[in-house]
């Protein structure tokens, strides 16, 4: 399996390609979770809006869920795009020492230089962008947002793309706690 890593200033991010791959082809599977039988052997559980996937070979274990719902803008006004996967994730890798990593793919490419802002109830973080990707920029960060993420009900997250374009995702909450606690456990955490 190819690692890649991304480095922004002293902070490096290690991702394993294969559960990010694995997690892009199953948005479908998370909207219909009939769909996600017939076409994936990863996924283990699903926790009301969350789902939990294993990879065994390397161990990679995540929780995911798609948005319930987009706003796009332009100019203040909504537009329709056409938007590739749009997903919020928790990894767990132990062989990488990776202990809940937060993911946002908003199925396009992210304005170069630019951060994805999530909100979660009262609090605010920025996430640090790469093409289609977002991440927070420390495991210190990561741990703050899914203490949020599970005393929190909706995680909103808002980008802007290449063209311009205002994206606003809006992810329930509900199942995350029990999702990301199972696929910890399931990494062995």
């Amino acid at each position: 399996m190819a690692v890649q890593f991304l480095v922004t200033g002293t902070n490096e991010r290690r991702w394993g390609l294969k559960a990010v791959i694995a997690a892009v082809g199953l948005a479908g599977a998370l909207a219909q979770p009939a769909v996600a039988q017939s076409t994936t052997d990863n996924r283990v559980a699903a926790e009301t809006d969350w789902s939990v996937f294993v990879e065994d070979n390397p161990k990679e274990c995540w929780s995911a869920s798609a948005p319930k719902e987009t706003v796009n803008t332009r100019d203040g006004r909504v537009v329709p795009v056409r938007r590739g996967d749009i997903l919020l994730m928790v990894f767990f890798r132990p062989d990488a020492g990776v202990k809940g990593q937060v993911t946002f793919t908003g199925g396009y490419p992210f304005a170069r230089g630019s951060n994805v802002s999530l909100q979660i109830g009262d609090s605010t973080f920025n996430l640090f962008t790469d093409g289609e990707w977002a991440w927070p920029t420390s495991e210190g960060e990561d741990a703050k947002i899914v203490a949020a993420m599970k005393a929190g009900a909706t995680a909103v997250l808002t980008a802007r793309s290449t063209r311009g374009t205002q994206t606003k995702d809006t992810f329930s909450l509900s199942g995350f706690t029990a999702a990301t606690e199972d696929a910890q456990k399931r990494c062995g955490g």
